[in-house]
Protein backbone atom coordinates (compact mmCIF):
# COMPACT_ATOMS: atom_id res chain seq x y z
CA UNK A 1 0.00 0.00 0.00
CA UNK A 2 1.33 3.49 -0.63
CA UNK A 3 2.87 5.23 1.97
CA UNK A 4 0.07 8.35 1.59
CA UNK A 5 -2.87 6.35 2.42
CA UNK A 6 -0.98 5.30 5.71
CA UNK A 7 -1.22 8.77 6.77
CA UNK A 8 -4.50 11.06 8.01
CA UNK A 9 -6.69 11.92 5.24
CA UNK A 10 -6.36 15.89 4.16
CA UNK A 11 -9.53 17.69 4.66
CA UNK A 12 -10.68 19.04 1.21
CA UNK A 13 -13.06 21.75 -0.42
CA UNK A 14 -13.94 21.11 -3.89
CA UNK A 15 -15.32 23.91 -6.12
CA UNK A 16 -16.32 23.82 -9.99
CA UNK A 17 -18.25 26.28 -12.70
CA UNK A 18 -20.68 24.83 -15.22
CA UNK A 19 -20.01 26.89 -18.43
CA UNK A 20 -23.11 26.75 -20.90
CA UNK A 21 -20.87 24.03 -23.30
CA UNK A 22 -21.39 21.70 -20.21
CA UNK A 23 -24.57 19.35 -19.95
CA UNK A 24 -26.04 18.53 -16.49
CA UNK A 25 -24.70 15.13 -16.84
CA UNK A 26 -21.02 15.35 -17.82
CA UNK A 27 -20.73 18.06 -15.60
CA UNK A 28 -21.86 15.78 -12.85
CA UNK A 29 -19.91 12.96 -14.22
CA UNK A 30 -16.78 15.45 -14.13
CA UNK A 31 -17.09 16.27 -10.46
CA UNK A 32 -17.40 12.13 -9.40
CA UNK A 33 -14.09 11.95 -11.24
CA UNK A 34 -12.92 14.90 -9.12
CA UNK A 35 -14.56 13.02 -5.89
CA UNK A 36 -12.35 9.79 -6.93
CA UNK A 37 -9.45 11.95 -7.84
CA UNK A 38 -9.13 13.61 -4.58
CA UNK A 39 -9.52 10.08 -2.60
CA UNK A 40 -6.72 8.61 -4.85
CA UNK A 41 -4.66 11.51 -3.30
CA UNK A 42 -5.83 10.10 0.03
CA UNK A 43 -7.94 13.17 0.42
CA UNK A 44 -11.70 13.31 2.41
CA UNK A 45 -14.27 15.85 0.57
CA UNK A 46 -16.02 18.05 2.89
CA UNK A 47 -18.09 20.04 0.76
CA UNK A 48 -18.64 20.34 -2.82
CA UNK A 49 -18.97 24.05 -3.85
CA UNK A 50 -20.61 24.68 -7.39
CA UNK A 51 -21.26 27.62 -10.08
CA UNK A 52 -22.93 28.33 -12.91
CA UNK A 53 -21.45 30.85 -15.17
CA UNK A 54 -21.39 32.63 -18.54
CA UNK A 55 -17.29 32.21 -18.45
CA UNK A 56 -14.98 31.60 -15.80
CA UNK A 57 -14.11 34.78 -13.67
CA UNK A 58 -10.12 36.07 -14.97
CA UNK A 59 -9.42 37.16 -11.54
CA UNK A 60 -10.66 34.55 -9.12
CA UNK A 61 -11.98 31.50 -11.21
CA UNK A 62 -15.51 31.92 -9.13
CA UNK A 63 -17.72 34.74 -9.08
CA UNK A 64 -17.41 37.59 -6.20
CA UNK A 65 -20.21 36.02 -4.29
CA UNK A 66 -19.00 32.51 -4.81
CA UNK A 67 -15.99 33.16 -3.49
CA UNK A 68 -17.56 35.25 0.02
CA UNK A 69 -19.59 31.44 0.18
CA UNK A 70 -16.13 30.07 0.39
CA UNK A 71 -14.56 31.94 3.02
CA UNK A 72 -16.94 31.80 5.02
CA UNK A 73 -17.00 27.92 4.73
CA UNK A 74 -13.26 27.72 5.29
CA UNK A 75 -13.62 29.25 8.59
CA UNK A 76 -16.72 26.67 9.45
CA UNK A 77 -15.04 23.82 8.44
CA UNK A 78 -11.19 24.86 8.43
CA UNK A 79 -10.21 22.43 5.20
CA UNK A 80 -6.64 22.11 4.52
CA UNK A 81 -6.66 22.30 1.12
CA UNK A 82 -9.09 23.90 -1.89
CA UNK A 83 -9.55 22.11 -5.24
CA UNK A 84 -10.61 23.38 -8.21
CA UNK A 85 -12.31 21.58 -11.05
CA UNK A 86 -10.03 23.28 -13.65
CA UNK A 87 -6.84 24.60 -14.54
CA UNK A 88 -5.78 27.94 -12.41
CA UNK A 89 -3.78 31.08 -14.30
CA UNK A 90 -0.62 32.11 -11.98
CA UNK A 91 -2.81 35.09 -11.47
CA UNK A 92 -6.29 33.50 -10.41
CA UNK A 93 -4.16 31.15 -7.78
CA UNK A 94 -2.30 34.59 -6.45
CA UNK A 95 -5.56 36.16 -6.33
CA UNK A 96 -7.30 33.21 -4.54
CA UNK A 97 -4.31 33.00 -1.55
CA UNK A 98 -5.04 36.49 -0.65
CA UNK A 99 -8.43 35.31 0.82
CA UNK A 100 -8.46 31.90 1.27
CA UNK A 101 -5.94 30.89 3.80
CA UNK A 102 -6.07 26.79 3.00
CA UNK A 103 -3.79 25.58 0.27
CA UNK A 104 -5.45 25.93 -3.31
CA UNK A 105 -4.32 23.49 -6.32
CA UNK A 106 -6.21 22.82 -9.45
CA UNK A 107 -7.38 19.27 -11.10
CA UNK A 108 -4.26 19.56 -13.10
CA UNK A 109 -2.09 19.70 -9.84
CA UNK A 110 -4.19 16.67 -8.26
CA UNK A 111 -3.32 14.79 -11.36
CA UNK A 112 0.40 15.53 -11.14
CA UNK A 113 0.61 14.45 -7.52
CA UNK A 114 -1.51 10.80 -8.11
CA UNK A 115 1.38 10.31 -11.02
CA UNK A 116 4.06 11.08 -8.26
CA UNK A 117 2.65 9.13 -6.03
CA UNK A 118 2.16 6.28 -8.62
CA UNK A 119 5.26 6.03 -10.45
CA UNK A 120 7.82 3.74 -9.57
CA UNK A 121 10.65 3.33 -12.07
CA UNK A 122 13.04 5.83 -12.79
CA UNK A 123 11.52 7.03 -16.26
CA UNK A 124 8.05 7.25 -14.29
CA UNK A 125 9.74 9.05 -11.49
CA UNK A 126 11.68 11.68 -14.40
CA UNK A 127 8.79 11.63 -16.63
CA UNK A 128 6.54 12.85 -13.46
CA UNK A 129 8.94 15.48 -12.08
CA UNK A 130 9.85 16.80 -15.82
CA UNK A 131 5.64 17.41 -16.02
CA UNK A 132 5.64 19.11 -12.89
CA UNK A 133 8.52 21.13 -13.24
CA UNK A 134 7.00 22.72 -16.46
CA UNK A 135 3.40 23.18 -14.44
CA UNK A 136 5.74 25.25 -12.16
CA UNK A 137 7.71 27.12 -13.86
CA UNK A 138 5.10 29.81 -15.12
CA UNK A 139 3.94 30.12 -11.93
CA UNK A 140 6.99 30.91 -10.03
CA UNK A 141 7.15 35.01 -8.61
CA UNK A 142 9.62 36.92 -9.85
CA UNK A 143 11.35 36.09 -6.49
CA UNK A 144 11.55 32.30 -7.06
CA UNK A 145 9.54 29.65 -4.57
CA UNK A 146 11.34 28.26 -1.74
CA UNK A 147 10.19 24.68 -1.83
CA UNK A 148 12.05 23.73 0.97
CA UNK A 149 9.53 25.20 3.02
CA UNK A 150 6.27 23.28 1.60
CA UNK A 151 4.95 20.54 4.04
CA UNK A 152 4.23 17.82 2.02
CA UNK A 153 0.48 16.68 1.06
CA UNK A 154 -1.54 16.97 -1.83
CA UNK A 155 -0.55 18.86 -4.58
CA UNK A 156 3.23 18.91 -3.37
CA UNK A 157 4.56 15.29 -3.81
CA UNK A 158 7.42 14.93 -5.87
CA UNK A 159 9.80 17.41 -6.89
CA UNK A 160 8.48 19.68 -3.41
CA UNK A 161 9.82 16.40 -1.67
CA UNK A 162 13.71 16.64 -2.80
CA UNK A 163 14.11 20.67 -0.75
CA UNK A 164 14.68 22.37 -4.27
CA UNK A 165 15.23 26.18 -3.32
CA UNK A 166 13.84 26.79 -6.36
CA UNK A 167 14.82 29.94 -8.72
CA UNK A 168 14.19 29.99 -12.87
CA UNK A 169 17.44 29.03 -13.76
CA UNK A 170 17.59 26.03 -11.25
CA UNK A 171 14.21 24.44 -12.51
CA UNK A 172 15.31 24.84 -16.39
CA UNK A 173 18.58 23.16 -15.50
CA UNK A 174 16.32 20.94 -14.00
CA UNK A 175 14.36 20.28 -16.64
CA UNK A 176 17.56 19.64 -19.18
CA UNK A 177 18.91 16.99 -16.72
CA UNK A 178 16.02 15.46 -16.97
CA UNK A 179 15.58 15.47 -20.53
CA UNK A 180 18.76 14.20 -21.47
CA UNK A 181 17.98 10.95 -18.98
CA UNK A 182 15.18 10.13 -20.51
CA UNK A 183 16.27 10.83 -23.89
CA UNK A 184 18.66 8.18 -22.92
CA UNK A 185 15.95 5.52 -21.54
CA UNK A 186 13.98 6.49 -24.65
CA UNK A 187 16.76 5.21 -26.85
CA UNK A 188 16.89 1.94 -24.67
CA UNK A 189 13.18 1.72 -25.33
CA UNK A 190 13.53 2.04 -29.20
CA UNK A 191 16.16 -0.83 -29.14
CA UNK A 192 14.19 -3.20 -27.47
CA UNK A 193 11.21 -2.42 -29.93
CA UNK A 194 13.59 -3.33 -32.38
CA UNK A 195 14.63 -6.08 -30.94
CA UNK A 196 10.91 -7.38 -30.56
CA UNK A 197 10.72 -6.43 -33.99
CA UNK A 198 13.50 -8.60 -35.72
CA UNK A 199 12.31 -11.30 -32.79
CA UNK A 200 8.67 -11.28 -34.82
CA UNK A 201 6.60 -10.65 -31.26
CA UNK A 202 3.12 -10.34 -32.07
CA UNK A 203 2.48 -7.27 -29.95
CA UNK A 204 -0.66 -6.56 -27.76
CA UNK A 205 -1.02 -2.87 -26.00
CA UNK A 206 -4.10 -2.65 -23.36
CA UNK A 207 -5.20 0.95 -23.46
CA UNK A 208 -8.32 2.76 -21.64
CA UNK A 209 -9.68 4.98 -19.16
CA UNK A 210 -8.24 5.34 -16.58
CA UNK A 211 -10.16 2.50 -13.32
CA UNK A 212 -11.34 0.55 -16.66
CA UNK A 213 -9.84 -2.83 -15.47
CA UNK A 214 -7.34 -2.70 -17.74
CA UNK A 215 -4.48 -4.32 -14.98
CA UNK A 216 -6.87 -6.57 -13.88
CA UNK A 217 -7.51 -8.08 -17.26
CA UNK A 218 -3.22 -7.61 -17.81
CA UNK A 219 -2.83 -10.09 -14.89
CA UNK A 220 -5.46 -12.70 -15.63
CA UNK A 221 -4.07 -12.81 -18.99
CA UNK A 222 -0.44 -13.10 -18.32
CA UNK A 223 -0.36 -13.61 -14.08
CA UNK A 224 2.40 -11.15 -14.01
CA UNK A 225 1.05 -9.78 -10.57
CA UNK A 226 0.73 -5.89 -11.76
CA UNK A 227 -0.31 -3.42 -9.65
CA UNK A 228 -4.39 -3.66 -9.06
CA UNK A 229 -6.78 -1.59 -7.01
CA UNK A 230 -9.94 0.42 -7.51
CA UNK A 231 -7.96 3.64 -7.56
CA UNK A 232 -7.22 6.05 -10.32
CA UNK A 233 -4.02 5.52 -11.92
CA UNK A 234 -3.44 2.36 -10.44
CA UNK A 235 -1.23 1.95 -13.09
CA UNK A 236 1.62 3.95 -14.29
CA UNK A 237 4.71 2.35 -15.39
CA UNK A 238 4.39 0.58 -18.43
CA UNK A 239 4.85 -3.42 -17.79
CA UNK A 240 5.26 -5.96 -21.23
CA UNK A 241 4.60 -9.68 -20.27
CA UNK A 242 4.36 -13.00 -22.93
CA UNK A 243 0.26 -14.27 -22.99
CA UNK A 244 0.08 -17.65 -24.25
CA UNK A 245 -2.75 -17.86 -26.43
CA UNK A 246 -4.94 -21.56 -26.89
CA UNK A 247 -2.70 -22.71 -29.63
CA UNK A 248 0.30 -22.22 -27.93
CA UNK A 249 1.63 -18.96 -29.95
CA UNK A 250 2.83 -16.15 -27.32
CA UNK A 251 2.42 -12.96 -28.11
CA UNK A 252 3.63 -9.92 -26.00
CA UNK A 253 1.11 -7.75 -23.99
CA UNK A 254 1.10 -4.63 -22.87
CA UNK A 255 -0.64 -2.44 -20.17
CA UNK A 256 -0.28 1.24 -20.18
CA UNK A 257 -1.13 4.20 -17.80
CA UNK A 258 -4.89 4.90 -17.76
CA UNK A 259 -6.00 7.91 -19.59
CA UNK A 260 -8.37 11.06 -18.26
CA UNK A 261 -10.46 13.89 -19.85
CA UNK A 262 -8.53 16.72 -19.73
CA UNK A 263 -5.27 14.86 -19.17
CA UNK A 264 -2.68 18.03 -18.32
CA UNK A 265 -1.02 18.44 -21.50
CA UNK A 266 2.51 18.39 -19.86
CA UNK A 267 1.58 14.68 -18.82
CA UNK A 268 0.73 13.96 -22.53
CA UNK A 269 4.40 15.61 -23.35
CA UNK A 270 6.05 14.14 -20.86
CA UNK A 271 4.74 10.20 -21.22
CA UNK A 272 4.34 10.21 -25.21
CA UNK A 273 7.64 7.64 -25.29
CA UNK A 274 5.80 5.42 -23.13
CA UNK A 275 2.70 5.77 -24.53
CA UNK A 276 4.24 5.31 -28.01
CA UNK A 277 4.43 1.62 -27.37
CA UNK A 278 0.67 1.62 -28.32
CA UNK A 279 1.61 2.73 -31.92
CA UNK A 280 4.17 -0.62 -32.30
CA UNK A 281 1.30 -2.71 -31.33
CA UNK A 282 -0.49 -5.31 -33.93
CA UNK A 283 -3.14 -5.42 -31.74
CA UNK A 284 -5.30 -2.75 -29.63
CA UNK A 285 -7.16 -3.58 -26.60
CA UNK A 286 -9.14 -1.24 -25.44
CA UNK A 287 -11.04 -1.73 -22.44
CA UNK A 288 -13.98 0.35 -21.11
CA UNK A 289 -15.54 0.34 -17.63
CA UNK A 290 -19.34 -0.94 -19.01
CA UNK A 291 -20.61 0.02 -15.49
CA UNK A 292 -19.61 3.92 -15.75
CA UNK A 293 -22.53 6.04 -16.61
CA UNK A 294 -20.30 8.34 -19.00
CA UNK A 295 -18.32 5.15 -20.39
CA UNK A 296 -19.20 6.62 -23.81
CA UNK A 297 -17.49 9.93 -23.25
CA UNK A 298 -14.54 7.73 -21.90
CA UNK A 299 -14.42 6.05 -25.20
CA UNK A 300 -14.56 9.02 -27.23
CA UNK A 301 -11.24 10.76 -24.90
CA UNK A 302 -9.31 7.63 -25.39
CA UNK A 303 -9.73 7.38 -29.42
CA UNK A 304 -8.96 11.17 -29.37
CA UNK A 305 -5.56 10.45 -27.23
CA UNK A 306 -4.95 7.85 -29.75
CA UNK A 307 -5.30 10.31 -32.38
CA UNK A 308 -3.18 12.65 -31.30
CA UNK A 309 -0.59 9.41 -30.73
CA UNK A 310 -1.09 9.33 -34.60
CA UNK A 311 -2.48 5.66 -33.98
CA UNK A 312 -3.81 4.45 -37.16
CA UNK A 313 -4.81 1.52 -39.36
CA UNK A 314 -4.11 -0.56 -36.17
CA UNK A 315 -6.76 -3.50 -35.69
CA UNK A 316 -8.47 -2.46 -31.99
CA UNK A 317 -10.84 -4.88 -30.17
CA UNK A 318 -12.82 -3.54 -27.59
CA UNK A 319 -13.44 -4.80 -24.36
CA UNK A 320 -16.07 -3.59 -22.24
CA UNK A 321 -15.29 -4.91 -19.14
CA UNK A 322 -17.14 -5.29 -15.47
CA UNK A 323 -20.79 -6.82 -16.93
CA UNK A 324 -21.42 -8.09 -13.60
CA UNK A 325 -21.88 -4.66 -12.51
CA UNK A 326 -23.43 -3.29 -15.84
CA UNK A 327 -27.02 -1.33 -15.85
CA UNK A 328 -29.81 -2.54 -17.98
CA UNK A 329 -29.26 1.34 -19.97
CA UNK A 330 -26.13 0.04 -20.90
CA UNK A 331 -25.80 -0.26 -24.77
CA UNK A 332 -22.35 -0.39 -26.66
CA UNK A 333 -21.09 1.78 -29.18
CA UNK A 334 -21.02 0.39 -32.31
CA UNK A 335 -17.78 -1.26 -33.00
CA UNK A 336 -16.69 -4.33 -35.66
CA UNK A 337 -14.92 -6.01 -33.50
CA UNK A 338 -16.08 -6.25 -29.38
CA UNK A 339 -16.55 -8.15 -26.29
CA UNK A 340 -18.67 -7.90 -22.89
CA UNK A 341 -16.57 -9.79 -20.21
CA UNK A 342 -16.09 -9.62 -16.54
CA UNK A 343 -12.07 -9.88 -15.98
CA UNK A 344 -13.10 -11.60 -12.99
CA UNK A 345 -14.96 -14.76 -14.57
CA UNK A 346 -12.49 -17.33 -15.84
CA UNK A 347 -14.64 -18.20 -18.78
CA UNK A 348 -14.75 -14.73 -19.87
CA UNK A 349 -11.13 -14.46 -19.94
CA UNK A 350 -10.23 -17.41 -22.01
CA UNK A 351 -12.85 -16.07 -24.63
CA UNK A 352 -11.11 -13.05 -24.86
CA UNK A 353 -7.31 -15.19 -25.41
CA UNK A 354 -9.31 -17.11 -27.95
CA UNK A 355 -10.87 -13.99 -29.52
CA UNK A 356 -7.13 -12.54 -29.84
CA UNK A 357 -6.02 -15.95 -31.56
CA UNK A 358 -8.94 -15.58 -34.24
CA UNK A 359 -8.12 -11.94 -34.62
CA UNK A 360 -4.68 -12.76 -34.79
CA UNK A 361 -5.18 -15.01 -37.71
CA UNK A 362 -6.66 -12.46 -39.79
CA UNK A 363 -3.34 -11.13 -39.85
CA UNK A 364 -1.60 -14.06 -40.89
CA UNK A 365 -1.44 -16.80 -43.96
CA UNK A 366 -2.83 -20.14 -43.74
CA UNK A 367 -0.42 -23.54 -44.86
CA UNK A 368 -0.27 -26.38 -44.65
CA UNK A 369 3.11 -28.38 -45.44
CA UNK A 370 4.76 -32.05 -44.57
CA UNK A 371 7.50 -32.05 -42.19
CA UNK A 372 9.35 -35.62 -41.97
CA UNK A 373 9.83 -36.83 -38.44
CA UNK A 374 13.59 -36.19 -38.51
CA UNK A 375 12.83 -32.46 -39.17
CA UNK A 376 12.04 -32.23 -34.95
CA UNK A 377 13.68 -28.98 -34.87
CA UNK A 378 12.10 -27.15 -37.80
CA UNK A 379 8.89 -28.83 -35.85
CA UNK A 380 9.60 -26.78 -32.00
CA UNK A 381 10.27 -23.81 -34.16
CA UNK A 382 6.97 -24.10 -36.13
CA UNK A 383 4.53 -24.05 -32.44
CA UNK A 384 6.88 -21.64 -30.90
CA UNK A 385 6.55 -18.98 -34.02
CA UNK A 386 3.18 -20.18 -35.70
CA UNK A 387 0.04 -21.34 -34.92
CA UNK A 388 -0.31 -24.50 -35.24
CA UNK A 389 -4.06 -25.82 -36.10
CA UNK A 390 -3.65 -29.63 -36.83
CA UNK A 391 -1.05 -31.88 -36.61
CA UNK A 392 -1.08 -35.63 -38.33
CA UNK A 393 1.05 -38.40 -38.15
CA UNK A 394 1.75 -40.14 -42.19
CA UNK A 395 2.87 -43.65 -40.85
CA UNK A 396 3.23 -44.95 -44.35
CA UNK A 397 5.39 -41.54 -45.12
CA UNK A 398 6.83 -41.25 -41.70
CA UNK A 399 5.98 -37.72 -41.12
CA UNK A 400 3.65 -35.30 -40.22
CA UNK A 401 0.81 -33.19 -42.02
CA UNK A 402 1.09 -29.71 -40.55
CA UNK A 403 -1.71 -26.91 -40.89
CA UNK A 404 -1.27 -23.78 -39.46
CA UNK A 405 -0.89 -19.88 -39.95
CA UNK A 406 2.30 -17.68 -40.37
CA UNK A 407 3.43 -14.39 -40.80
CA UNK A 408 4.62 -13.74 -43.68
CA UNK A 409 6.92 -11.38 -42.55
CA UNK A 410 8.13 -14.13 -39.99
CA UNK A 411 11.91 -15.98 -40.34
CA UNK A 412 10.03 -19.14 -41.27
CA UNK A 413 7.93 -17.86 -44.17
CA UNK A 414 10.32 -18.86 -46.97
CA UNK A 415 10.84 -22.68 -45.03
CA UNK A 416 7.39 -22.97 -44.98
CA UNK A 417 6.64 -21.29 -48.74
CA UNK A 418 9.13 -24.10 -50.13
CA UNK A 419 7.54 -26.98 -48.43
CA UNK A 420 3.74 -26.17 -49.26
CA UNK A 421 1.65 -29.19 -49.62
CA UNK A 422 0.29 -30.05 -52.79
Amino acid sequence: MNDTQNKEKERVILISCQLPKDEDDSFLYSLDELVSLTKTANGEVLVILTQKRDRIHPATYIGKGKLEELVQLEEELEPDIVIFNGELSPSQNRNLSKVIGARIIDRTQLILDIFAQRAKSKEGKLQVELAQLQYLLPRLTGKGVEMSRLAGGIGTRGPGETKLESDRRHINRRIVDIKQQLSSIVSHRERYRDRRKRNQAFQLSLVGYTNAGKSTIFNRLTEAGAFEENLLFATLDPTTRKVALPSGFQALLTDTVGFIQDLPTSLIAAFRSTLEEVTEANLILHVVDSSSPDHVNHEKTVDKLLKDLNVEGIPVLTIYNKKDEVTESFVPSYNEEMMHISALQKADIQALISKIENLMKKEMQTYHIFLPSSEGKLMAQLKQETIVEDTTFIEEKEGYEIKGFYFDNSKLAQHIQNRTHS
